[in-house]
C-alpha cells in the first residue's frame, strides 16, 4: 500500500545539474556559441617531467601536445596557442592520475550525508595519512550501501602542495583552471559530478558578469519550466490527497466506534461463557437436594445446607452418623467426604450430631 506519510530524500542541487545536463542536449550548437566563449576542454594531466595536453569537444578526444615543465614548455604552448585557435576558447581542466592524487572508499552513517565535508574532514586522518590543512580533498556520494543507516562515498584528494604547483604552473602558461579532477580515463566533462572538484574556490576563474546574468536568466527560465511541468500536478495530486485524507478521517472515526462496539460485545460474549461455563460446572441445588435425599435414609435429617465454591456442607442428626460418609461417597455427585467436626450425641434424642463437607464433582466429569 501507498505510504502518503513518507518523507521524499531530494537533493535539490544535484537534481538541478542533472535537469540542465539533460536538457543541454536540446540546445543547439549555435545558440550555444552565442551564449558563451567556451568551446570545448583543454585538458591538463602532470605526467612525470612533462605536462600532456588533450583537447576534448563532443566526446571527441585529440592529443596536442608534451610539454616540459619548464621555461621551454611555456614556450612551445604560447606558439601552440597562437597556432591553435580552439585553445583560446577551451576551459582549462586539471586531470591528476593516482601518481597526484588518491580515492578511497568510505561507509559512513546516513545522518552525516548531511554534512559530508565537515564530517570527513573531522576524520580525515584517521581515513589518510594526511590532515585537513595538508590537503584539498572533494566527497561523492555513491549509490547507497547494502546496509541499512549507511552510505558509500568516494573520498578523493591531493596535497596542497602538487596542486598549488600545477596551478602556478598554468598560470605561468596563462591557464586559469576551472575544475581539477581524479580520473585515468577520458571522461565526459560536459556530465560531470558539480560536488567533485579538488580546485577550492579561491583558485577558481571567477565568471563575468554578463556569464552571471545569462546563468542566472537560464537558471531562471529553467525553474519556470519546472514549475510549469511539475507544480501544477503535484498541486492537482496534493488535493486529491486532501480529500481523500478528509474521507480517510472519517472513515478512521467510523472504524473507531465500530472497534468500541466490537470490544463491548466481545466483553459480553466472554461475561455469557463464564457465567454458561460456571453454571454448567456444577450441578443445581435441586439436583444436589434430591441426591441428598435420596442417599439419607429417613431416620436422619438434616438442619443445615450450605454449598459455596463447589463444596458442600451439611449438618444434622442421624443414629449411625458414621455410615453416611461411605453413602455419600458411593454417589457420583460428591467426593472428599469428611467430617468437620467430631461426632456428638444428642442428650435427648440419643442420636448423632454431624457436620460433613464434600466436594461436589462438576456435572462434565461424570
Amino acid at each position: 500500500m501507498l505510504n502518503l506519510n513518507s518523507t521524499i530524500d531530494l537533493d535539490f542541487k544535484s537534481f538541478l545539474h542533472w535537469w540542465t545536463g539533460e536538457l543541454d542536449f536540446l540546445v543547439p550548437k549555435k545558440i550555444k556559441q552565442l551564449l558563451t566563449d567556451s568551446q570545448g576542454y583543454l585538458i591538463v594531466s602532470p605526467d612525470g617531467d612533462q605536462l600532456l595536453l588533450t583537447y576534448q569537444c563532443n566526446e571527441q578526444s585529440e592529443v596536442l601536445a608534451r610539454l616540459d615543465r619548464n621555461e621551454s614548455g611555456i614556450a612551445q604552448f604560447t606558439i601552440l596557442r597562437e597556432t591553435d585557435e580552439r585553445l583560446t576558447k577551451a576551459q582549462v581542466i586539471l586531470r591528476l592520475t593516482s601518481q597526484y592524487a588518491l580515492q578511497k572508499e568510505l561507509s559512513l552513517p546516513a545522518a552525516a550525508k548531511e554534512n559530508l565535508l565537515q564530517v570527513v574532514a573531522y576524520e580525515l586522518d584517521r581515513y589518510t595519512p594526511f590532515k585537513p590543512e595538508q590537503v584539498y580533498f572533494a566527497v561523492k556520494r555513491l549509490s547507497d550501501a547494502n546496509e541499512i543507516g549507511q552510505i558509500r562515498v568516494m573520498l578523493i584528494l591531493t596535497t596542497r602542495t602538487i596542486l598549488d604547483g600545477l596551478f602556478e604552473e598554468c598560470k605561468a602558461m596563462s591557464l586559469a583552471p576551472q575544475g581539477v579532477y581524479y580520473d585515468d580515463l577520458v571522461m565526459d566533462f560536459n556530465k560531470r559530478d558539480a560536488s567533485y572538484n579538488l580546485l577550492p574556490e579561491q583558485l577558481r576563474q571567477k565568471t563575468t558578469k554578463l556569464t552571471h546574468i545569462i546563468n542566472s536568466a537560464l537558471i531562471t527560465l529553467t525553474c519556470l519550466l519546472l514549475v510549469a511541468v511539475i507544480a501544477t500536478p503535484v498541486w492537482l495530486e496534493s488535493q486529491t490527497v486532501k480529500a481523500l485524507q478528509i474521507k480517510t478521517d472519517a472513515l478512521e472515526k467510523d472504524a473507531k466506534k465500530v472497534k468500541a462496539l466490537q470490544k463491548d460485545i466481545d466483553a459480553t460474549i466472554d461475561e455469557t461463557r463464564q457465567l454458561l461455563a460456571e453454571k454448567s460446572a456444577a450441578p443445581t441445588m435441586i439436583v444436589m437436594l434430591n441426591t441428598l435425599s435420596s442417599l439419607i435414609k429417613d431416620d436422619a435429617w438434616l438442619n443445615y445446607v450450605q454449598y459455596s465454591d463447589g463444596h458442600l456442607q451439611i449438618q444434622g442428626e442421624s443414629p449411625t452418623a458414621s455410615a453416611l460418609i461411605a453413602v455419600l461417597e458411593a454417589s457420583d455427585l460428591f467426593a472428599h467426604v469428611r467430617f468437620e467436626s467430631p461426632l456428638t450425641q444428642d442428650a435427648v434424642s440419643k442420636l448423632e450430631r454431624f457436620q460433613i463437607t464434600a466436594d461436589v464433582i462438576p456435572t462434565g466429569i461424570h
